[in-house]
């Protein structure tokens, strides 16, 4: 095994709290031969061992942790161990047992970094991020047969981190074969056809499962407003609430169709009370404003604007002014649920994001709730960046 020596004093600061990244700027040397994937031994200056990590030569995250215990083999029992370890963690908590959408796999949460893992029904999608997962892709697959008893297994590695990895985009059945139609789950009283091929991410947005089922509560005799609505899932939850009105807009037609099509597989909701424009967002609220159009609620859900720090001004900007917007069509104590999924944008910021935006419309604002992540989807102590879902519910006079 080839081992990965880290610079003078890295190992107090990196590691102190059992950080799972070594960046570039942290190694010393590499002595041996390792390839992208392979398994390395993380020393410090002094030679004291750390443990054991993916190596990636072409990223800047030049190795992720899969043990600190220099003594665990990786192996393909270490990956049935972390697996079972994940799925038996969510069996655990009552408010995920029976979910037929949910995350089993988490990434640098669960202990397996590069590792993303949703199950829709009898279907699990993975997604492999890292050069260490995509290596051990065979062992993962197995584990998570082993532990789920799934009926196939499709790979949806195509987003772009891949390439920071040196990795291509990689899709297609892994295990088991392809379902008839899309897979149905049942969320909160709502069915959803995931379309795991073709859709965003692994085919659904499941973090925002707890926060559909609060605008569900929230929605009763309300004029509803949900931006960037993709597929439906917080309409169709305000639907079932009793909302008066939901008007949903997202650029994409395709994924208009589908939400057409979700709420068509939900014949108890009122569908006269849904209506569904094809439109950017950002000049479909200006639009509203100049016709004096207002909602009661309103939900920003926009896509990611800052993927890493660096975009993190330029993503502010976009924040503020769909927030302004948003501030300024709701009617007096009306309901804002504005969220970022932007890793670069942290919560601090975001709550600032949002008080200026409410400032500049010239509206008072106070913080009903915040809103994170569902419970299936882990933010592990030692990886504060875990935490990329933040949200806010925010009463506007």
């Amino acid at each position: 095994m080839a081992q990965l020596i880290l610079m003078p004093g890295k190992e107090r600061s990196a590691f102190k709290q059992s950080h799972p990244w070594v960046f570039a700027g942290s190694v010393g040397r590499l002595e041996g031969r390792a390839r992208p994937g392979d398994t390395v031994e993380v020393l410090a200056d002094n030679l004291r061992p750390l443990g054991r990590a993916a190596y990636s030569p072409q990223s800047q995250i030049r190795a992720r942790f899969w043990t600190f215990d220099s003594g665990e083999s990786v192996d393909d029992a270490f990956f049935k161990r972390r697996i079972a370890a994940a799925v038996a963690r969510r069996q655990a908590l009552p408010e995920l047992r029976g979910q037929q959408g949910m995350r089993l796999i988490h990434a640098e949460s669960d202990g397996l970094p590069g590792v993303i893992a949703d199950q829709y029904g009898d279907t699990v999608v993975v997604q492999l991020t890292s050069a260490g997962a995509d290596k051990w892709r065979q062992a993962i697959v197995a584990a998570l047969v082993k532990a789920t008893s799934c009926a196939r297994v499709y790979e949806r590695s195509d987003s772009d981190v891949r390439g920071l990895e040196g990795l291509e985009p990689t899709t297609g059945w892994l295990y088991g074969e392809a379902p008839a139609g899309l897979p149905v789950i049942e969320e909160n009283g709502v069915h959803l056809a995931i379309d795991i091929e073709g859709g965003h991410k692994t085919g659904f947005y499941l973090d925002q499962r707890d926060n559909r089922q609060l605008l569900g509560q929230l929605a009763a005799g309300k004029d509803i407003l949900n931006c960037f609505c993709y597929t439906g899932g917080f309409s169709l939850q305000a639907l079932a609430g009793g909302a008066a009105h939901v008007l949903s807009i997202d650029s994409s037609g395709p994924a208009i169709a589908r939400a057409q099509a979700n709420l068509a597989l939900n014949p108890q909701l009122p569908a006269d009370r849904a209506e569904w424009q094809e439109a950017d967002v950002f000049l479909a609220l200006r639009e509203f404003r100049k016709a004096g159009r207002t909602f009661d609620l309103i939900v920003l859900d926009p896509p990611k604007f800052a993927p890493s720090a660096a975009h993190a001004e330029r993503a502010a900007r976009a924040y503020k002014d769909i927030n302004v917007l948003g501030c300024r069509l709701l009617k007096p104590g009306g309901l804002l649920m504005s969220y970022s999924c932007s890793g670069g944008i942290g919560l601090e910021l975001f709550q600032k994001i949002v008080a200026g935006a409410a400032h500049d419309a010239g509206r008072a604002a106070r913080i009903v709730r915040r809103l994170a992540g569902a419970a299936d989807h882990p933010v592990a102590l030692n990886f504060p960046e875990g935490e990329y879902l933040k949200g806010l519910l925010v009463q506007v006079d």
